[in-house]
């Protein structure tokens, strides 16, 4: 493996350059104004239902999943069907591919997705670990491939607002910022169930442990299911296969912090938890000397921002100032009304035509998952770290070991 310091310090400088850069690359093939882009969608859970209403300007063509049973309907519609994404992959009528399997599957398929020349939309939370991230923007850079991540807020209007409001200081300094308390995962103990026909156990597990199947580790959130703590249940709660609601509302929510407060190619210095719980608070300090509490006096999609001139509080699609003639009066008709569904698709076709960085480029959807990551790995050190978010390197040789995770041939990331 490269070495984590050498990926960080590349990473820095291609941050700094690539808005200059990459808008000159063009794509494998150009798009006339009636050209309608292939899109391939691997992974097609529930998830992908929502993603398959492309824009105008796109059609999808193929599907791949390790669940049979899901690609009937598809093949029913004179797509092409897969098992294997690869096969999809290599298909040279695809331009673009969708990637909307569980967080562990992620990287792979959007790293080979790159060297393969398609461009990429990858669902959030973007990685299972911080080295994923960085191999993953390393691809679309190498390969030059619009890489774009799924958080949709970046393209609702009100987001929009009050982050540029609380970035460009017009509600004064910000002194602190309050997050919801993301609870990590935990190990998974679920009973055996015989497996449904059709589904290939062992590559959906990847380049986790291979576990007994279970419909409540299967379906991401189990259709609302919990167990007997109370816990939800579902493969989005097992750190084998994801970070938790960390990672799950925390790219929500923790990415709107990071996009208000400039962050967006970096990240904070030191990470601390109250103790090693799945829900015991955490607390972030970014090197400006602003503190990131995840202590549940914020909202899941946003935080509730303390500056100078007053407070702002930001969700999905709507925020709110106290005092609250102060947002009226900044961001006028759009404070704290949502604009309805946002065109997020519609944007990722734009810059594939256009070949422009995203607003959820795959470098900041790196760097937003990042901080997610920090919060888990600071309840499962449980001792404050120092992190340099250019070399990507806690000052924690323990903490360093969960930059990356075991993985299981031949399902290896890189």
């Amino acid at each position: 493996m490269s070495d984590p310091r050498r990926m960080g310090r590349r990473a820095f400088l291609r941050g700094a350059l690539a808005a200059s850069v990459f808008p000159l690359i063009l794509p494998r093939r150009v798009f006339g104004a009636n050209d309608r882009i292939q899109v391939g969608f691997i992974g097609v859970g529930r998830r992908c239902q929502d993603l398959l209403k492309l824009s105008k300007g796109m059609e999808g063509v193929a599907a791949a999943d390790v669940f049979q049973p899901r690609l009937k309907k598809f093949s029913d519609k004179g797509w092409k069907v897969f098992t294997d994404y690869r096969e999809l992959l290599a298909d040279p009528g695809i331009d673009a591919v969708v990637v909307a399997t569980p967080d562990h599957w992620h990287a792979q398929p959007s790293i080979d997705a790159c060297r393969a020349g398609k461009d990429v939309y990858v669902e959030k939370p973007m990685t299972l670990t911080i080295r994923e991230g960085r191999l993953m923007s390393d691809a679309a850079r190498e390969h030059r491939r619009i890489v774009m991540t799924g958080s949709q807020q970046r393209s609702m209007e009100p987001n929009r607002v009050a982050c540029a409001l609380i970035r460009e200081g017009k509600l004064g300094a910000v002194r602190e910022v309050h997050a919801a308390n993301y609870p990590s995962p935990w190990a998974c103990d679920l009973p055996e169930q015989p497996l449904p026909g059709g589904l290939d156990w062992d590559r959906w597990s990847g380049q986790a442990p291979v576990l007994p199947y279970h419909e409540d580790l299967f379906l991401p959130r189990a259709n609302g299911r919990k167990d007997a703590q109370g816990r939800p249940l579902g493969w989005i709660s097992f750190q084998p296969f994801s970070g938790g609601e960390m990672t799950g509302w925390g790219a929500h929510g923790l990415d709107q912090i990071q996009w208000a407060l400039g962050m967006d190619a970096s990240g904070p210095v030191e990470v601390w938890a109250d103790g090693k719980g799945l829900t015991d608070p955490v607390h972030m300090r970014y090197a400006s000397g602003v503190v990131v509490h995840l202590d549940g006096q914020g909202r899941e999609g946003g935080g509730k921002f303390i500056c100078e001139g007053g407070t702002l509080e930001l969700d999905r699609g709507i925020f709110r100032t106290d005092p609250p003639e102060l947002g009226k009066q900044l961001a006028g008709d759009v404070a704290g009304k949502a604009n309805g569904r946002e065109d997020h698709l519609g944007h990722w076709e734009a810059c594939i035509r256009s070949r422009e960085l995203p607003v959820t480029d795959v470098e900041t959807g790196h760097r937003s998952t990042t901080v997610c990551h920090l919060g888990n790995i600071a309840r499962w050190v449980g001792r404050p770290l120092k992190w340099d978010p250019a070399a990507e390197r806690f000052d924690d040789e323990e903490a360093n070991k969960h930059v990356d995770r075991p993985q299981r041939a031949p399902y290896t990331v890189g």
